[in-house]
């Protein structure tokens, strides 16, 4: 979780948690951080919350809430944020992980967001010293030993194969010049604006024109948001087309209960009086409202549920067909 922003950070103006201090961080978060494990997220945010809020049937599933992460702009720094997650935890429930134990993580995150160069270290228990790449790259070929060796939980599919490669583009590319990075990682993407800037109008790193680029970067008006701008230029590399984006808005995945949730939305309209995760309220031919529990995020899905919603005229109807 500390050294993650080297691949997937968005990029800060400013050191300390009020930029007290002049200059530029990879990680947007990591002077927030103040404990290694708790269930805070707006006070002593922690790097592993224990927030026992699965949003799913508590007896089956446990979800995972990381508060660390930075928010991406960038497709590339998104999938690996996702997908080098998602490859550690295998790693962890599969007993393959690396025993990296760091004396004080938390002063850690500090320490390597601070330095883009990555000459930056941190002290583990066992005394080596490590850089945010040295940890990346020693779960990196975790990863890929666990998929050689066909571990349980592993199989080499394209998803896995893309996220490998990827890191392992990167974690190379950031050893050689980061700068080269900026059409992946947001970090970089933000340092190159930020510094192209300060060096043509002689701006200091505490020059409230760079705090406001730093802002604009992610602003999510597609007017005003550099990282659009970036993206339109085609000077952010793009893995998903426009196409997918907009159908993606209005298309819930079939596969998950977001089908039946979407479907009822769209089909019931104003009778839907709330939605959340794990259920849907509807009304029923009273007009009064019905919740239908959702407790399995595989479940609502739209081969379980498509003959009933398309039979059923209202959310009456369906909650009728749903007691059958």
């Amino acid at each position: 979780m500390i050294a993650r922003p080297a691949i997937c950070g968005a990029g800060r103006v400013g050191l300390g948690v009020a930029s007290q201090g002049a200059g530029f961080q990879i990680s947007a978060r990591a002077d927030y951080i103040e404990a290694e494990v708790g269930l805070e997220t707006t006070l002593k945010r922690p790097i592993v919350n224990t927030r026992d809020e699965p949003h799913a049937s508590p007896s089956v599933h446990r979800r995972l809430h990381l508060i660390t992460g930075d928010a991406t702009c960038a497709d590339v720094g998104t999938l690996l944020k996702v997908g080098s997650t998602s490859a550690v935890l295998r790693l962890i429930e599969s007993g393959r992980h690396p025993r990296i134990e760091l004396i004080d993580p938390v002063a850690g995150a500090r320490t390597l967001s601070r330095d883009p160069s990555f000459t930056a270290t941190v002290l583990s228990t066992d005394g080596r010293r490590w850089s945010a790449l040295d940890i990346l790259e020693a779960y990196l070929v975790a990863c890929r030993e666990a998929v050689a060796d066909e571990a349980p939980g592993w199989i080499a599919d394209g998803d896995t194969q893309l996220v490998l490669d990827r890191w392992q583009s990167v974690l190379d590319r950031l050893r050689v010049d980061p700068s080269q990075l900026g059409a992946q990682l947001d970090w970089v993407a933000k340092w190159n604006l930020l510094r192209g800037f300060k060096e043509r109008d002689g701006l200091s790193w505490d020059d409230p024109r760079l705090q406001l680029i730093d802002i604009q970067y992610s602003d999510v008006d597609l007017s005003r948001g550099l990282a659009a701008k970036l993206r339109a230029a085609g000077r952010l590399e793009s893995l998903v087309s426009d196409e997918a984006v907009r159908a993606a808005m209005v298309t819930p995945p079939s596969d998950t209960r977001a089908w039946f949730r979407g479907a009822c939305v769209a089909r019931y309209g104003s009778d839907v009086k709330a939605a959340s995760w794990d259920s849907v309220v509807l009304l029923d031919r009273h007009s009064r409202p019905q919740r239908v529990g959702m407790p399995e995020p595989e479940g609502g899905t739209e081969s379980i549920w498509a003959a009933r919603v398309t039979t059923s005229t209202t959310s009456g109807d369906l909650l009728e067909h749903l007691s059958d």
